[in-house]
């Protein structure tokens, strides 16, 4: 059992980790303290102090903020003031933005708006866990886990095991697949890269981490197609030549990880995970890994740090994962919802996959749409289906007004005014009005609402989340955020001059993602809306 793993069954067992366990613990594993030390200081769910028997998390990211979240965890505070036995604290995105403002007690999302609710639920026990219907989805050419692996056993049922991987690529590639958790990068590609590699042995690596505010698709995934994600990543292994696969998941999504399980159980007991699967001589098992929290570990390098028991910090990079990722081997890492896509047109085909998209785009896409929409939630749509599409398919905007802003992609996207509603949800169309499709987390915003407190929100958000490893990280999202909350207390202009050198700063220099996108959100409100930017010049600050 990895480190990471000891100190969360630890802290399971004890509900926080002592300085006395932590003793202990060393000297069973024969590691140095300090090596336990510098994970528990690190990753955000492990606790030294005795938590109460209720714990309360109150989300206050983006779609929680567009919700009404401010304010909120100490406004309930004050209700329980009279309860020691509860503890409330505000938490960063806990991916449950279709209910917004997100809570969760003791880990169970809830279903409550406001304090008193929230109070009621508290007083009568805590909540209760919902089960969610299971859909059909598209992408799932079966329609139910019984007849899945159709995709992974035509693969096994092939004389040559060389020629259906290099089938499958082809696939893979005609098809147009990209990366669907952000960086958009051809998955045949990728997967041939792998491939080429004469390391060994390799890995297959499942980036279920998504901890970006607006962001819960690979969440409904996981629950209603966690068969599809583990055919992909069988399908994957049986490509590169690997035997062992890893889902990375975000500890908050109890429901995700236990239909997950269940199924990696499912097929283990029906033979289609284990050794010699189907007589073939493949073989090939899947594993969970329980991230100990921190949007960072969704950084591919960063994510392989924590699984091989370190701190969660990007690597440098080059070498790639595809080259050197898990223990220095080559690993293909790909999120929930393009391993899906894979199995998917693995079984139907390229053809078939490329039918679904419209207005010159090809597939389907998983978005999980948030904010001032009636009907949040994650929808299967075709690639090019346009955002003002898709805010109808949610029930329009909120309360019958009028659009005003969107983030495409979550809260690393540029904000787009609504005369670009048309725009398709495309990575290219959306590259070209000014933004990106990044994870797949529309974020709604309606007339009425104040931008610049938004983007605020959103640049705290990642100054919160920056591991610290490199400076221009570091001090630059702190930076950018003490210029914003001293315009906001004093009324003064904001610098925009210095915003606009701690961008180019943070873009050019920062190791990860994380620093490149950090500013994008407000740069957007100053270029689109600079009459709500004080200090922003005409035609914006970017």
């Amino acid at each position: 059992m990895s480190l990471i793993h000891e100190l969360e069954a630890l802290q399971a067992e004890r509900g926080y980790l002592s300085k006395g366990d932590l003793r202990e613990l060393a000297v069973r594993l024969s590691v140095p303290q300090y090596r336990l030390q510098e994970l528990v200081s690190f990753y955000p769910h492990f606790r030294t102090t005795p938590p109460a028997p209720t714990a309360v998390a109150v989300c206050r990211d983006m779609s929680c903020h567009l919700a009404g979240a401010d304010g909120l965890a100490d406004r309930l505070k004050r209700a329980l003031a009279d309860r020691p036995d509860v503890e409330v604290e505000e938490a960063s995105c806990l991916g449950c933005c279709e209910r917004a403002p997100g809570v969760r007690i003791n880990g169970v999302p809830v279903r409550a708006s406001n304090v008193d609710a929230l109070v009621e639920v508290i007083r009568d026990g805590g909540p209760k866990r919902e089960l969610r219907p299971h859909r059909a989805w598209k992408t799932d050419p079966h329609g139910d886990g019984e007849s899945a692996y159709e995709g992974i056993r035509m693969a096994l049922a092939q004389d040559d095991p060389d020629e259906a991987a290099v089938r499958l690529i082809a696939d893979l590639e005609k098809s147009g697949l990209r990366g669907m958790g952000g960086a958009g990068f051809p998955t045949g590609l990728k997967w041939k890269l792998v491939r080429g590699e004469a390391a060994a042995p390799k890995y297959v690596v499942c980036n279920a981490d998504e901890s970006e505010p607006g962001t819960f698709k690979d969440r409904v995934i996981l629950e209603d197609l966690s068969y599809l994600v583990i055919e992909g990543m069988m399908l994957a292994g049986l490509t590169i030549g690997a035997s062992r696969g890893i889902v990375y998941l975000r500890h908050e999504y109890h429901s995700a990880r236990a239909a997950l399980e269940a199924e990696i159980e499912r097929a283990r007991d029906i033979g289609w995970l284990g050794e010699d699967i189907l007589g073939s001589g493949f073989d090939f098992d899947v594993e969970v890994f329980i991230s100990p929290g921190g949007y960072i570990l969704g950084e591919e390098t960063a994510l392989l740090e924590a699984l091989e028991d370190r701190r969660g910090e990007p690597r440098n990079k080059p070498p790639f994962p595809g080259q050197k990722g898990l223990y220095g081997l080559p690993t293909l890492m790909n999120n929930v919802e393009t391993f899906a896509h894979a199995a998917a047109i693995a079984g139907e085909g390229a053809d078939w996959w490329m039918a679904h998209g419209v207005n010159g785009c090809a597939g389907l896409k998983f978005v999980a749409v948030s904010g001032h929409v009636e009907k949040a939630g994650v929808y299967e749509i075709p690639m090019g289906t346009t955002v003002a599409e898709l805010i109808e398919l949610a029930g329009g905007v909120s309360g019958g007004r009028a659009l005003k802003a969107f983030a495409p992609g979550g809260a690393s996207s540029l904000f787009l005014p609504p005369d670009r509603a048309d725009t398709p949800m495309d990575f290219k169309a959306l590259e070209d009005a000014g933004s990106m499709l990044g994870s797949g987390a529309l974020v709604v915003v309606a007339e009425g609402t104040p931008l610049l407190p938004l983007a605020a929100n959103i640049v705290r958000f990642f100054r919160n989340e920056s591991c610290g490893k490199c400076v221009p990280c570091r001090d630059g999202t702190e930076k950018a955020t003490a210029l914003l909350e001293r315009a906001e207390s004093t009324g003064e202009p904001i610098d925009m001059d210095a915003i606009d050198r701690l961008n180019l700063l943070l873009s050019e220099t920062s190791i990860c993602g994380l620093g490149y996108v950090a500013l994008n959100p407000l740069l957007s409100v100053a270029k689109h809306w600079p009459e709500e930017v004080p200090g922003a010049r005409n035609g914006g600050g970017a």
